[in-house]
């Protein structure tokens, strides 16, 4: 697992800067749709999108580039590797959704509701482009007071990390490729 780390460290980074920035794009966009709950829901789920794809895109290309590698059976290649890099970028969002679960599970511990809000405040920056969808009211409290929405909004990265990079190695594209002009 180490090899993989030192391998794969530059794309996990990777993944961590097109979150850290579509985060800033989806903050820019909740703040600029002035509270109004359909568009911020609304651009929300853009930022989202984006991020996916942009995520997808990058997941592709890699798989793709190791196919070879995975059909010669090298040692330490495998069609999982979308799957370890996106869980490896995600580690931040499981400290973070744990932090905020602990506080919510023990709130009358002050170490543990600070903590909880802390962490709650630093993941609405981390992850962004979710701010308009955790905004949302169900039942009269807002997603983003739901302990397990934090771990739920980290599942989209894992999902398309992999299915791209699996997609990659079988060379199956999903957006098809522009002609080549002369």
């Amino acid at each position: 697992m180490l090899h993989f780390l030192k391998e794969r460290s530059y794309d996990i980074v990777r993944i961590l800067i097109y979150q850290i920035a579509i985060a800033l794009f989806g903050i820019s966009l909740a703040i600029a749709t002035g509270g109004i709950a359909a568009l911020q829901l609304a651009t929300s789920i853009l930022s989202i999108l984006f991020y996916l794809i942009l995520v997808y895109i990058r997941m592709w290309e890699l798989g793709a580039k190791d196919a070879g590698s995975i059909k010669r059976g090298e040692a330490g290649t495998t069609r999982l590797a979308g799957l370890y890099m996106a869980l490896f970028a995600s580690i931040p969002n499981f400290l973070l959704a744990t932090f905020i679960t602990l506080g919510t599970f023990f709130p009358d511990v002050t170490f543990f509701s600070n903590l909880g809000a802390g962490s709650a405040t630093i993941a609405l920056l981390a992850e962004g482009m979710y701010t308009g969808l955790l905004a949302v009211d169900v039942g009269g409290a807002a997603l983003n007071s739901v302990w397990f929405m934090w771990f739920l909004i980290i599942l989209p990265l894992i999902v398309t990390a992999t299915v791209a990079y699996y997609a990659g190695t079988k060379e199956f594209k999903i957006f098809p490729s522009s002609p080549k002009k002369d």
